[in-house]
């Protein structure tokens, strides 16, 4: 199967601290990158895990808070003077967009590669890319100020071929593709032979939903209902729920709840405040998997594995 990974760069809230970098991803799909947000001290942590900028080709924004974006024009300026070639796409809010681009303006006025800039629309449900195999869906979440979570799916793939059953039942070469697509084959003298026995069941597609900054909201467990993978927030444990709601975001047990009304297969939890010590995150850990056992930590250059 092909790779459909994600890759840690920074799991802090608000701030960097002595353990965490801000908050930024990179998916791998296929061997595409795309980054989600870009936090301070992204552009170090990306080439710490050894990925290329080669192959970055769009940048997903949440939100325009600092801890989410200040590291993008220092990263898109190093790609530059990396001299890397093609084209970079930006998808954001239209009031980022603008100051992004009177930063490059200024900044770098020799670029090596083109900058697109592709508006995200606050609060709205929208496919914002998609190619041959993937798409990725913008979705609301539910700040302080306007938030976007992303999906990222991956399409369903052709069924494989059973290279035993078609020599078996002398399927011409011509017609294998159609076969692959879904066709049955019918031999000379009638005889049907079902798609089925020709080939095996396709791989479930695989899917992975970022949630950013976010209060605890059904709507949000709806918006990623039937994603494989979650990625949640998870500010602040249960001694502090009262602060999570006022400041706009949730518990490690609010995460869960999300991941579990959601039907995930597994859940990442991230954006650790930096009043909790390695110690106060495992406790967060205890407290969401109490809701859904199967949840993990996220820290600083872990890789995780996407599921259906």
């Amino acid at each position: 199967m092909s790779n459909f990974t994600v890759n840690i760069l920074g799991c802090s809230s608000a701030t960097q601290s002595a353990r965490h970098s801000q908050s930024a991803q990179v998916v791998d799909f296929r061997d595409k990158l795309f980054m989600i947000d870009c936090g301070e001290g992204t552009q170090g942590r990306f080439r710490k895990q050894g990925l290329k900028f080669s192959r970055l080709t769009h940048i997903f924004i949440s939100h325009l808070h600092g801890d989410h974006f200040f590291g993008l024009p220092g990263l898109l300026s190093t790609m530059a003077l990396h001299g890397i070639e093609g084209e970079v796409t930006v998808h954001a809010f239209a009031e980022g967009l603008d100051l992004l681009r009177g930063w490059m303006d200024f900044f770098n006025r020799e670029p090596s590669f083109r900058i697109r800039y592709a508006p995200v629309t606050p609060g709205a449900t929208e496919t914002v890319y998609e190619d041959g195999g993937l798409t990725v869906t913008a979705f609301p979440l539910y700040h302080r100020i306007p938030c976007s979570g992303y999906i990222f799916r991956e399409k369903p793939s052709a069924r494989p071929l059973r290279g035993d059953m078609l020599e078996f039942h002398k399927v011409p070469v011509a017609m294998r593709r159609a076969i692959k697509e879904g066709a049955d084959f019918i031999k000379p003298d009638g005889t049907v032979i079902p798609n089925s026995a020709l080939t095996r069941p396709a791989p479930a597609p695989r899917s992975y939903a970022y949630c950013s900054d976010t209060m605890f909201d059904p709507r949000v467990a709806e918006a990623v209902k039937g994603v494989g993978t979650v990625y949640h927030e998870a500010t602040y444990g249960d001694d502090l729920a009262a602060m999570a709601r006022e400041r706009g975001h949730s518990t490690a047990r609010e995460a869960a709840v999300t991941a579990r009304e959601a039907g995930a297969s597994g859940l990442i939890l991230g954006h650790y405040s930096k009043r909790y010590d390695a110690e106060g995150e495992q406790r967060l850990l205890s407290e969401a998997r109490l809701v859904f056992p199967d949840t993990f930590l996220s820290d600083e250059g872990m890789v995780f594995k996407v599921g259906s």
